[in-house]
């Protein structure tokens, strides 16, 4: 049984949370079967030698949901943070050999919205992918959450996240400043059907794959906030 007040205060906490079983191996094979079957030449799908991305992944996907929404995701969320979230941004993503990468040090500082418009607190827009982003008021990074549904074992040495705990309370802050003399780096093993929880404001990194097995991931990051009329979330998808 997951003790939900436990992982509720590491979120708090930590800024993070790692849940494992939220998805069994014959759910964990269906997104599998789903995401090899797509057609993979729409330009919101990213290959090099083989398939590594999806932008937009519940919008261009939809078949997914029922099996990513499963009853324990769902109370998951309820119990956690409430009722009134919905998903607002999705991308599958793994790091096979031939398209592997780092990312280093960072906050998720923006959103997906539908169109640029001047308004206030809302900065640094760009256009990626025909998909707006902008860094919206902070009240709303403090807010949302993120959930990372490993569809493999992912451990540092196929690139599992890196993180700094408790680095979401700082607000917003650069890499450059982090000071090493007291932070400590935390690796955040996640099991195949088992999931990572995180805020935004949470600063982590990933390194490179080196031992050539796959890391496949939904990322799927949650709001219950109503943007200004003027604008709306890109990939809005409630929670069924």
């Amino acid at each position: 049984m997951i003790d939900y007040n436990y992982h509720q205060q590491e979120v708090h906490k930590n800024g993070f949370t790692v849940i494992d079983d939220i998805y069994t191996d014959i759910e964990v094979a269906d997104l599998i079967s789903i995401i090899d079957k797509a057609d993979k030449s729409n330009p919101t799908f990213r290959k090099s030698a083989d398939l590594f991305a999806i932008r937009q992944f519940l919008k261009e996907m939809p078949e997914v949901k029922p099996v990513i929404f499963n009853c324990k995701l769902k109370q998951l969320i309820d119990n956690i943070f409430g009722d009134n979230y919905f998903a607002v941004k999705s991308i599958y993503f793994d790091k096979p050999e031939q398209s592997n990468w780092f990312v280093a040090w960072h906050q998720d500082l923006t959103i997906s919205v539908d169109k640029k418009i001047d308004l206030p607190g809302y900065t640094s827009w760009t256009n990626k992918h025909n998909q707006f982003a902008v860094q919206p008021p902070i009240e709303i990074l403090k807010d949302n959450f993120t959930i990372r549904i490993h569809l493999d074992d992912t451990n540092a040495d196929n690139g599992a996240l890196k993180v700094l705990s408790g680095s979401h309370l700082k607000n917003i802050h650069r890499s450059e400043n982090i000071d090493w003399a007291v932070e400590i780096e935390t690796v955040c093993d996640v099991k195949r059907g088992g999931a990572m929880i995180m805020r935004p404001l949470l600063m982590h990194a990933s390194n490179r794959t080196v031992n050539e097995q796959k890391r496949r991931v939904i990322h799927i990051e949650f709001s219950r906030t109503e943007l200004p009329g003027e604008i709306k979330w890109s990939e809005l998808s409630i929670i069924n």
